[in-house]
């Protein structure tokens, strides 16, 4: 289990993070989000031992995780941490930068250990590629695959899949997600994307201003956001009546206190978000079809789509 007890980090004088405690079993997924700034990336640089701690504790399995005050080479041997910035070899290729950490006393062994994981990340048609040669996104896909190679207890994701193309996030994310379950790696990371949340993590905690001002499952969060930064990370959103109401928990009806004046209709895919005027407030709802400037509506919540 990963504890975080009581911590509390500042670059200077003031404080990034203030009095985080959490816990993480093993296998589990934690997701942490929050605003640009809000100290996602700098607490997992923490549990890596990047940066001493000003306060508090971070333990794994009862030991102390400690930075570089006393640790020579930071980052203990059973975590690997995924930054934004990839530490690759430019000159090889894919499989030597996945393989380059592996025995060579077991030539076998580690080819179908390179192999399993260019599959986890969908890079087989580049095993032999040099890494200069790629993406960015697939640049990102290899040092997922190389923090792989020698099976973490802990892995840490800082925006794991920022540099991939839609095409190959949806596949990738299941893949990963998928891989890590199966062999019960515990994985936090931070994100701005609720696709990378949503689906896969089992609790999620969200920063604000130094503090973690909620902790719960993807659903309890979604369902009953507290603030409306929360509601924001999911979806759009309205503040009628001081309650926060999403857009797709507003349907048309024939007659309600909502009246509200269409502004705008934005194309979705297989629904329409309808911008509208209430009350000299902008509010938005989804519908099935476009719907003209200057139209009249009556909206009402939808209280089935909102549980408690």
């Amino acid at each position: 289990m990963l504890q975080i007890k009581n911590i509390s980090f500042g670059y200077k004088s003031a404080l990034v993070l203030q009095h985080i405690s959490f816990n993480v079993k093993k296998g589990e997924h934690l997701s942490v989000i929050g605003e640009s700034g809000s100290g996602k990336s700098t607490l997992l640089k923490l549990i890596y031992g990047t940066f001493d701690l000003n306060e508090g504790q971070i333990l794994w399995n009862g030991t102390k995780i400690l930075g570089p005050k006393y640790n020579l080479i930071i980052g203990p041997e059973f975590i690997k941490y995924v930054a934004q910035e990839f530490d690759l070899m430019p000159f090889i290729t894919v499989s030597e930068n996945i393989g380059e950490f592996l025995s060579n006393f077991f030539p076998e062994e580690k080819q179908k250990r390179i192999s399993e994981l260019l599959e986890v990340v969908e890079l087989q048609p580049f095993a032999n590629t040099k890494v200069k040669e790629l993406s960015g996104g697939q640049k990102q896909r290899v040092a997922l695959a190389r923090a792989l190679a020698k099976q973490p207890e802990l892995l840490l994701l800082d925006e794991p899949f920022s540099h991939i193309d839609n095409f190959k996030k949806q596949s990738l994310r299941r893949s990963l997600f998928k891989y890590l379950k199966e062999k019960e790696i515990t994985c936090i990371v931070a994100t701005h994307d609720k696709d990378d949340v949503l689906s896969y993590s089992d609790t999620m905690i969200v920063l604000h201003e130094a503090r973690i001002i909620a902790n719960g499952t993807p659903a309890q969060l979604f369902y009953n956001p507290e603030t409306k930064l929360i509601a924001s990370f999911f979806d759009e959103f309205n503040l009628i009546d001081n309650k926060i109401i999403y857009a797709h928990q507003l349907v048309v009806v024939k007659k309600s206190n909502l009246k509200a004046t269409v502004i705008k209709s934005y194309f979705k895919g297989n629904y329409y978000l309808i911008e509208a005027d209430f009350k000299e407030t902008n509010i938005f709802f989804e519908h099935q079809i476009q719907l003209e400037k200057n139209t009249i509506v009556y909206l009402k919540v939808n209280i089935a789509a909102k549980i408690s």
